[in-house]
């Protein structure tokens, strides 16, 4: 009787213990898929009427939450990909407009924290595949034929795999780690066509023996499930963060069998397919390992599809749903993207919501999931949106103001309905691009959301109030170097 009653005692005493070494096996597995160039609409889930078949994005959102008002932080790649990896606004670094090249030093600075380096520290294991587009070494011209420092590695990643920049940007190499996998001693001619001709648009320049455009997304493929099949099977207690920038729907358009002719929105709407494919290769492998059930899965987009008027009018679909302009435009077409968030258990699902989302708040949200401190200096414009994944209510510490930037770097800012753009035309790819103010007219773009969500009325001249208190806020918020 006594020894059975100092067994049981035994046993509850050692029960604290066995959690406190269990507890970070408990934080969830996180795949963070972010296409590139998708648009708002391409997807079913988001646009009952695209052309595109996309079953597992659709499934994304039906088995989680999708959200409407999320928004990349700037229509264009490398600025995007820097605010995710970072939750800082990149206008704030020496990059004022566009993009970098395929030759680029590094954009992230050393000893900024990232995603990546953050989810190291809580104990995550941190593998990307896909496109870097963030810059590579500190020369003035990267030297692919010496260590690649600063770059994924240095950011926090364990290991990386992927093209350097854009699918349509040269030097067309394959980095892994550190390094490159073959030198490129091959060059390729360059393609003009934008549209559906030719190959699709693409930048004459050197590349390697072993670059095959149209291998490029499926090798990007088999590399993730590869790492996710053995981070399942070498070490299932570990969490892992996956994140996978594909180079996909982006130019040049190259879908393979059997995805070809399987849209009714030509070569582009195939490559949306394939990338849909993409994601389901991705579930099925989170099903196949037994990893689905404790996996935060998102996909987005790095900002709009590049999806012209002519492109609508000939494949009657809306890659950029209702919304004004595409990819590079301050307007809503060029930064509203998908946002799908499948967490079982944890996130309802089948839940749409109207949370104002910004990319860069997935630092903040990472961090408060996992428990990690932000310090000061870092991520200055990340909010955490981790109570809206539990399907909460938005509370103080949720997104009510966000900065938008269009590719030439014109400013927008976003509070409740009411959105401002300091300057007039697209400031993108959209015609016209800039617009010079004439004597007595306004100097910019006002628009309430919420009434005109097609930005077809310009209120600045009718609202000098909110003109005057929105570009107070964006000046303050540039100033401070924050918005946190």
């Amino acid at each position: 009787m006594h020894m059975k009653t100092v067994v049981i005692l035994l046993g509850l005493a050692l029960c604290p213990l066995v959690q406190a070494q269990e507890a970070p096996a408990q934080r969830p597995n996180i795949v963070l898929i972010m296409a590139d160039d998708l648009g708002w609409g391409d997807a079913g889930c988001m646009n009952p009427a695209s052309k595109i078949p996309t079953p597992n994005i659709d499934r994304v959102a039906a088995e989680g939450m999708r959200f409407t008002d999320a928004h990349s932080p700037s229509a264009v790649c490398t600025p995007t990909r820097y605010g995710l990896l970072t939750g800082r606004y990149a206008w704030r670094t020496h990059l004022k407009a566009w993009v970098l090249g395929g030759e680029s030093p590094a954009l992230i600075e050393e000893g900024r924290s990232t995603l990546a380096s953050m989810l190291s520290g809580a104990g995550y294991h941190t593998f990307g595949v896909g496109k870097w587009h963030l810059g590579l070494g500190s020369a003035k011209s990267t030297d692919f034929s010496m260590p690649l420092r600063p770059g994924p590695i240095s950011c926090g990643f364990d290991t990386y795999f992927g093209i350097p920049a854009s699918l349509d940007m040269a030097p067309y190499v394959w980095i892994l780690d550190e390094g490159i996998v073959q030198q490129p001693s091959a060059a390729l001619p360059g393609e003009k066509h934008r549209r559906q001709k030719g190959a699709g648009f693409y930048r004459k320049g050197a590349a390697a023996p072993d670059f095959r455009m149209h291998e490029v997304l499926p090798r990007v493929e088999s590399q993730a499930v590869e790492w996710i099949e053995r981070a399942a099977r070498d070490n299932p207690e570990r969490p892992f963060f996956c994140y996978m920038p594909l180079p996909a729907p982006h130019t040049p358009w190259v879908p393979v069998a059997p995805h070809l002719g399987s849209s009714a929105a030509g070569w582009y709407g195939d490559f949306v397919h394939q990338v849909d494919s993409v994601v389901g290769s991705v579930l099925d492998a989170l099903d196949r390992t037994g990893m689905a059930s404790n996996t935060l899965l998102i996909v987005t987009s790095d900002n709009g599809s590049h999806w012209l008027q002519a492109d609508e009018k000939h494949f009657e679909h809306l890659a950029n749903g209702d919304w004004r302009g595409q990819k590079a435009d301050i307007h809503e077409g060029g930064h509203r993207v998908p946002f799908l968030v499948r967490w079982p258990g944890k996130a309802p699902a089948g839940v749409v919501r109207a949370d104002l989302v910004c990319l860069t708040d997935l630092f903040a949200t990472f961090a408060e999931l996992t428990e990690q401190p932000i310090a000061e200096g870092e991520a200055e414009d990340s909010f955490s949106m981790l109570p809206v994944l539990h399907g909460q209510e938005a509370g103080p510490s949720a997104r009510s103001e966000v900065v938008h930037h269009s590719g030439a770097g014109v400013f927008a800012v976003r509070s409740g309905p009411w959105k401002l753009i300091l300057g007039l035309g697209s400031g993108g790819f959209t015609n016209p691009k800039q617009v010079k103010a004439i004597a007595g007219g306004p100097k910019g773009q006002l628009y309430n959301l919420e009434l005109d969500p097609s930005e077809s009325d310009n209120l600045w001249s009718e609202q000098p109030e909110i003109v005057t208190r929105l570009t107070a806020k964006l000046n303050a918020w540039r100033e401070a170097g924050r918005t946190r």
